[in-house]
């Protein structure tokens, strides 16, 4: 049993339940302190390691007295506290670019040996998009206080819990078309959440990782579009496609931001503009020793509840060629 503790700020997110599950996981047993807003919505974290292994702990990432008490005497901290959309009082730059330079200080004050902290690929301080900036910002921020993070920068994250292939898989079910922003051009290269949660605990181990920036993505880049047909070719529906210009998408945009679960907003129209893949020269999951799955290979393991029939759908082309009938 390895007698370290590691403070994971955001576990209670999608890709945070993966990192707790990572880390709590057969030898490595580290001691979890699972930092979330809201401890009682986190039980369903406990059960992943032994008894007494997880600690729920309640913390504002903008209340720099929270953080300490969250960081002290710990071994390795973990930073995955992101925002889609403003929302309950949290801005982008309080959340993206205030709470890394808040967290990364009081790391370095309780002597942390090692900080990990989740960006993305294709960000700037010059970016339109508030969501592209604040997490640059963050990024510059974190290395002035911590110079040894390790940022890990994830393109689109995919899994059981995500906020992408779920939605479109859900709305393909009542749409008759889907739409495609600026087009559906965008690149995108998808990797798969249980993918980064091991890049999270190679980059705790592996000293020699300190200070790196990688940037994670799977096996193959693409389009918008592409992965709306990847997802009706596994739920096996056939919808229209409606193609809507960037300078057209910030109306409705507009709108939809104020509507439950903010399908839409002009922020996210903004970041859309700009691809979001490993950039050639960066270091990558390979260079962490890890092979990453294909969204072929994991998206059939759970977009399945979006069939007609779900996991019963069984037509005979599916029977003759391994995939569902498409309708």
């Amino acid at each position: 049993m390895i007698d370290q503790v590691v403070t994971v700020f955001g576990g209670s997110g999608f890709l945070g339940r993966h990192a707790v599950r990572a880390l709590a996981k057969g030898g490595l047993g580290y001691r979890l302190r699972v930092a979330v807003r809201r401890p009682n919505a986190a039980n369903f974290l406990l059960p992943m390691g032994h008894v007494g292994q997880i600690q729920l702990l309640r913390t504002d990432v903008r209340d720099p007295d929270d953080v300490a008490r969250a960081v002290a005497n710990s071994d390795a901290v973990v930073n995955l506290v992101g925002i889609l959309n403003p929302a309950g009082g949290q801005s982008f730059k309080a959340v993206h670019a205030d709470a890394p330079a808040i967290i990364g200080k009081a790391a370095k004050q309780a002597g942390v040996s090692t900080l990990v902290h989740i960006s993305t690929p294709g960000i700037s301080t010059d970016s339109e998009s508030d969501y592209s900036r604040t997490k640059a910002e963050g990024e510059i921020a974190l290395h002035r206080e911590f110079p040894e993070a390790t940022i890990l920068r994830p393109s689109l994250v995919f899994g059981p819990e995500d906020n992408f292939f779920n939605k479109f898989a859900n709305l393909a079910r009542f749409l008759p078309m889907l739409p495609l922003i600026g087009g559906g051009h965008t690149k995108f290269q998808p990797v798969f959440a249980g993918d980064v949660a091991d890049a999270i605990v190679t980059c705790i181990e592996n000293p020699a990782t300190r200070g790196q920036t990688y940037e994670l993505g799977g096996p193959a880049v693409y389009t918008f579009r592409e992965m709306l047909q990847a997802i009706l070719k596994v739920t096996a529906r056939r919808r229209l496609f409606l193609p809507i210009p960037f300078s057209l998408a910030n109306i409705p945009a507009f709108f939809l931001q104020f509507l439950p679960g903010k399908l839409l907003t002009p922020d996210q129209v903004t970041f859309l503009k700009t691809d979001n893949v490993v950039a050639p020269d960066a270091r990558t999951l390979a260079d962490l020793g890890i092979e990453p799955d294909s969204l072929e290979a994991v998206l059939p393991t759970y977009l399945w509840r979006f069939r007609r029939k779900g996991q019963f759908e069984n037509s005979a082309a599916e029977r003759v060629t391994g995939m569902p009938a498409v309708r």
